[in-house]
């Protein structure tokens, strides 16, 4: 996440040197020395530069309150983003000014220049001519140049013509602009929610449960036609590898702490491996839910997390939707399972619906008879023992241990029965039971045994004994298809067993809990803006202004992830909240210059038309650098591109707000009567 946020500061930290350069050329152009133009131009922006510095800043400090495995993922990008902003106001204070002070030359006043101060190069040909460069590739850069700036001036006049429009009808334009922003949060139902977008890690996992009692033989079997079939669907080109893990948990410690399904010889989990370039992975994901269930009836597929992020965020279960069932009467919990397993196959969106515990395992079960074992001098522990020492080895229950006097190293030593010795009922119950004098009894003698189905795992949560309906989702958003799981929930109240509690876990309580607090950090970001630009500015009125363009930001985020296709997910909303520190930055510029004009010549309006030329080329290159520093990451397809998409979006309409709206918010709030102007005029900038 420290190089997502390298990659977000980018192009702040571009245009921050960017502006600095700017306004010292447009102060050479009014035909200052290089130290006066230099020494004006960096004075001119220290305050605006430092306040935009806060804001973006500001912003990041919800995030420092996150909870969750969204304040561990957002914390350190929020550090590597300040300490680079602050390293780079600190090099475009020192640095940049230094540099140019040794490689700008002054501007040399041209007699036939048009009437645009600041475009006197551009209309250089309608007066004295620039000597040509000898050098071909620098005559191609400047011819590049020039035509760049011809065109520039165009899109400028053109916005010049749009600003005066605006401001002559003021009232009319802002009720409109604020309609159109309204009306783009209409679109926020339509986006779905997300905790995080799915990534392409190319790998897929598998579990697979055959019916229960499946030797381990057959097992491996079935496991190879299963595997042939996924060959079918995957191409050979694309596949890479597949593994299988057959009949215990892929874990390294006790079955007792394992999450795995995998609980017997029925269960297996697979492996597939995709080659680099590959299709996307879930539309073989989609091709297999749907060829394998028809390829093998009566089998369960459910596909689990196969990379650590998507692991991470599930916090180790195999689903990101669970339905805890927690009670003491099993049969009635697992019968309201049972039902609600039938009614949430039809939620669209749902996909690997599954009873996480089993139950009908084939078992033998051993009664004993206490009154007839003490008379003969057994216990239950001296009947449990003697089982496990016979059919698991006597190291569960007595261990031992020799010792090589050779090396020093001690060797586990283990006697159990032989397996084809216990092929049957009667040969178990032949099994000899010790008790405390040593006399030995077989177990037949002390116990039944009968033929049981008992449940295949036993699942408790707080204590109690739970079953977990587990879901992935597939084709639609989580928070959708976790709102009509709980439609379902609630529906189904009345049905609950007596004494048991139900509830919907998983990914769901972290999206919750991180949408609360990025909203609330979103909502603390525009009031920490708002109340630090009051502090600079000494103004209620001015920061008001500034902030009118965080809406138009919203309404922008709310377009670009509604086109691009993208769900509200964490990341979107952490790049709506960066969006509010640039989109302020850049109101901040035109604000801080609005306030120079008014108060040299008193006029609002003219204030506000000079301020919006004028700043034009600065706003822009803000915008457009952020804008291209966040291409890279929008179009890939991350974790992150929901980041990347929200601040393009946010900063496309605020730069448009930033350029037309806050002007007109600004000269209507200062109450100035408009001056005649028509599109065809320039303001004349001293």
């Amino acid at each position: 996440m420290t190089l997502g946020g390298l990659a977000l500061a980018v192009g702040i930290l571009v245009d921050d040197a960017t502006v600095t350069i700017e306004n010292i050329n447009w102060h050479l152009e009014q035909g200052k020395a290089v130290k006066a133009a230099i020494l004006d131009g960096a004075a001119q922006i220290v305050g605006p530069a430092f306040v935009s510095l806060l804001c973006i800043c500001i912003v990041f400090v919800p995030m420092f309150l996150l909870q969750g495995i969204a304040g561990y993922l957002f914390r350190p990008m929020a550090l590597a983003v300040i300490f680079a902003m602050a390293s780079s106001f600190i090099l475009s204070r020192t640095l940049v000014p230094t540099l140019a002070m040794f490689l700008l030359k002054p501007h040399r006043p041209e007699p036939g220049a048009g009437h645009h101060p600041e475009d006197a190069f551009i209309n250089h040909h309608e007066g004295e001519q620039h000597p040509k460069p000898r050098n071909a590739l620098l005559q191609s850069v400047l011819n590049f140049q020039q035509g760049f700036e011809r065109h520039f001036s165009n899109v400028r006049d053109t916005y010049h013509g749009l600003l005066t429009l605006a401001l002559g009808a003021r009232k009319r334009f802002i009720v409109g602009f604020l309609a159109c922003v309204l009306a783009s949060f209409l679109l926020l139902p339509s986006l779905g929610q997300d905790f995080f977008p799915a990534t392409d890690a190319g790998a897929l996992a598998l579990h697979v449960r055959l019916p229960l009692g499946t030797r381990i033989e057959e097992s491996a079997a079935a496991f190879d036609r299963i595997e042939a079939r996924i060959r079918e669907v995957i191409p050979a080109e694309e596949l890479d590898t597949i593994v299988d893990n057959i009949g215990i948990p892929l874990s390294g410690i006790d079955m007792a702490y394992s999450s795995s399904g995998t609980i017997g010889p029925q269960d297996g989990d697979i492996q597939v491996s995709l080659k680099t370039h590959h299709a996307p992975t879930a539309d073989y994901v989609k091709k297999l839910r749907e060829a394998l269930p028809q390829s093998f009836p009566g089998s369960h597929f459910a596909f689990l997390p196969a990379d650590i992020s998507s692991q991470i965020l599930n916090f180790g279960a195999p689903a990101p939707l669970d339905v805890k069932i927690s009670g003491r009467n099993d049969a009635e919990n697992r019968a309201y399972a049972v039902e609600l397993e039938r009614r949430l196959q039809h939620v669209p969106g749902i996909a690997d619906l599954r009873i996480q515990q089993s139950t009908g395992y084939p078992s033998l079960q051993v009664n004993v008879d206490r009154m007839r074992a003490n008379g003969l001098g057994i216990t239950e522990r001296d009947v449990t023992n003697s089982m496990v020492a016979s059919l698991a080895g006597s190291s569960q229950t007595a261990p031992t241990f020799w010792l090589n006097p050779a090396n020093g190293v001690s060797y586990s030593i283990v006697a159990a029965t032989p397996q084809y010795r216990l092929d049957s009922l009667p040969s178990l119950e032949a099994l000899p039971v010790t008790g405390a004098d040593g006399q030995a009894q077989i177990l037949g003698g002390v116990a039944t045994i009968s033929r049981v189905q008992s449940p295949a795992v036993v699942t408790h949560y707080n204590i109690e004994p739970t079953l977990d309906l587990y879901a992935n989702v597939q084709g639609r958003d989580l928070g959708g298809v976790a709102r009509d799981v709980q439609k379902v929930l609630d529906d189904t109240a009345s049905m609950r067993p007596k004494g048991a509690t139900i509830s919907l876990h998983g990914q769901i309580d972290a999206l919750h809990e991180a949408f609360s607090g990025l909203s609330f950090g979103l909502l603390g970001a525009v009031v920490l803006i708002y109340l630090l630009i009051v502090v600079n500015f000494q103004s209620w009125a001015d920061p008001f202004v500034i902030i009118t363009a965080l809406p138009a930001a919203l309404a922008g985020i709310v377009w670009m992830l509604f086109l691009s296709g993208t769900s509200l997910s964490v990341p979107a909303l952490t790049g709506a909240i960066l969006c509010m520190g640039v989109a302020t930055a850049n109101s901040i510029l035109v604000v801080s210059f609005c306030r120079e004009r008014l108060a040299e010549h008193g006029d609002a309006l003219k204030a506000a038309l000079e301020a919006g030329y004028t700043r034009f080329r600065p706003v822009c290159m803000t915008a457009l650098a952020m804008i291209i520093g966040m291409l890279p990451l929008a179009i890939s397809e991350e974790q992150n591109a929901p980041l990347g998409r929200a601040v393009i979006g946010g900063l496309v309409f605020a730069t448009i707000a930033t350029l037309l709206f806050v002007p007109v918010v600004f000269s209507l709030v200062h109450g100035r009567h408009p001056t005649r102007a028509t599109a065809g005029e320039t303001p004349h900038v001293a």
